[in-house]
């Protein structure tokens, strides 16, 4: 019989989640916070120099603070998990029936009859009991498991490409002003951002875009308020 899981999970966007999710986050991070502290040394200095080198330490130091995040919690999310595929094993090797009542019960509770759900519940327990519990009771499963390695990889690399677009700004747009480049393009690079998360995933470009650009200018706008009561001849 032919496996149709692939073309199944082609013609949704629930397996893109994990990597979609840290790629966005990072590539919206790394424009963000990178174009916010820009903003905020380009109000509080008088020199492109100081502008550009907040900019790359911002840039290298939040790619790796980012990776290095992802990667911690993405880890202690799948330390819970296997601990609770650990607890499941014993669990079925020590009360075996009491377990296979709970998965009925799971059934049950979803619309089978009670007869139907005990019944469904033996049957998957003779073929793969853990993996009817992992999956029914414990709600894991290959699409939503994390990887740490792919979340950190993915949410560092975004964050770089997203933090290099306006160290590109500050770099070769004329200074007078620069505030204004910085925010301008970092809304245009968000937009782009925005629409293509909500094409890639499935949902609705118009609340994305509109989500990232208030928020957008919040953070920028508030960053440069700083920089202007704090204003000092940096350099």
């Amino acid at each position: 019989m032919k496996d149709n899981t692939n073309d199944y999970l082609a013609n949704h966007y629930i397996h893109r989640s994990n990597w979609l999710r840290a790629a966005v986050l990072g590539a919206n991070d790394g424009i963000l916070s990178t174009s916010s502290l820009a903003i905020g040394i380009a109000a509080a200095s008088t020199t492109r120099e100081s502008i550009l080198l907040a900019t790359v330490a911002g840039l290298v130091a939040g790619a790796l603070s980012m990776a290095a995040g992802e990667y911690v919690s993405v880890s202690s999310q799948t330390d819970v998990e296997k601990a609770d595929i650990e607890r499941e094993k014993q669990e079925l090797f020590d009360m075996p029936e009491i377990e296979l009542q709970r998965l009925a019960e799971i059934y049950e509770k979803r619309g089978l009859k009670k007869e139907t759900a005990l019944t469904v519940a033996k049957e998957l327990s003779e073929t793969d009991a853990l993996g009817a519990h992992i999956r029914d009771e414990l709600g894991l499963n290959e699409i939503s498991k994390a990887n740490p390695i792919q979340a950190a990889f993915a949410s560092g690399l975004a964050f770089s490409v997203g933090g290099i677009l306006p160290l590109l700004v500050a770099l070769f747009l004329p200074f007078k002003s620069i505030e204004y480049y910085l925010y301008g393009f970092a809304i245009f690079f968000l937009i782009i951002l925005g629409a293509t998360a909500a094409k890639t995933g499935g949902s609705g470009v118009g609340k994305a875009i509109i989500r990232i650009t208030f928020w957008g200018t919040v953070a920028m706008g508030l960053t440069a308020l700083v920089g202007y009561m704090f204003r000092v001849n940096i350099g």
